[in-house]
């Protein structure tokens, strides 16, 4: 579904991706993991063509991408949920989630209802406050809004930075349940993810990220047990 192949960006002088190649199948969850400055936020960036690029090419569907404006990227079925949530604290849930519509002006009323359906599914607890402010909300319901946002432009690939950062752990474990959950229903998942074990129990396959380099990738299991791994992001 996705290629990146041989992707390069430069902020100034500083090289954050040095080329990196990655492939997302369709109907996979695959996970990035890495540390800070590794480069994984700046992959989906790029992907989304937030930041220019140095080099590479990026497909999707058979189609590059690689130069395509973000709002046709998003008509073409990729939704991102960026780092921070970035929901409209002004703007009730309702209309957040209405705003995600914007992105797919071809989906029918009937379609769009059956969207709101399936968030709710997802996220009971925004029905129940439907009518809030978005800066309302606590940080869980907020990152729950973020991808039900989402998830309302219909998008076949949906990009997920950092879903579980600065949660409790018992709301960490429900974001990582509806993870799986998208998937069941028929999304392709690219992740970003601090918690390398929870992303790596999900995922089909990862990619390890240092220093702007694709250094290990396998399946989730593989990357579980590899001993470079375990040290380095898992702490034993």
């Amino acid at each position: 579904m996705l290629t990146v192949d041989e992707l390069k960006v430069n902020y100034g002088y500083i090289s954050a991706l040095k080329s990196i190649s990655i492939e997302v199948n369709l109907g996979e969850i695959v996970t990035l993991i890495g540390g800070n400055g590794a480069g994984k936020t700046t992959t989906l960036m790029a992907i989304s063509n937030m930041v220019g690029k140095a080099g590479g090419c990026i497909t999707f569907k058979g189609t590059d991408i690689s130069r395509m404006a973000p709002n046709k990227i998003v008509r073409m079925g990729i939704s991102h949920v960026p780092e921070g949530r970035k929901i409209f604290p002004g703007l009730t849930v309702h209309e957040n989630l209405v705003s995600g519509t914007m992105g797919n002006p071809g989906l029918s009323k009937g379609r769009i209802d059956e969207l709101f359906d399936f968030s709710f599914s997802m996220f009971p607890r925004l029905k129940e406050r439907l009518k809030q402010h978005g800066g309302s909300l606590s940080g869980g319901e907020q990152q729950m809004l973020a991808i039900a946002r989402a998830l309302m432009g219909d998008p076949e690939l949906i990009m997920l930075d950092e879903p579980s950062l600065g949660l409790a752990p018992i709301l960490v474990e429900e974001i990582f349940a509806m993870i799986e959950r998208i998937r069941k229903a028929g999304k392709t998942i690219l992740l970003i993810e601090q918690n390398a074990a929870m992303a790596l129990a999900v995922a089909d396959r990862g990619y390890v990220l240092e220093t702007g380099n694709v250094v290990l990738h396998g399946s989730g299991e593989q990357l579980l047990a590899d001993p470079a791994v375990k040290k380095a992001y898992l702490g034993y």
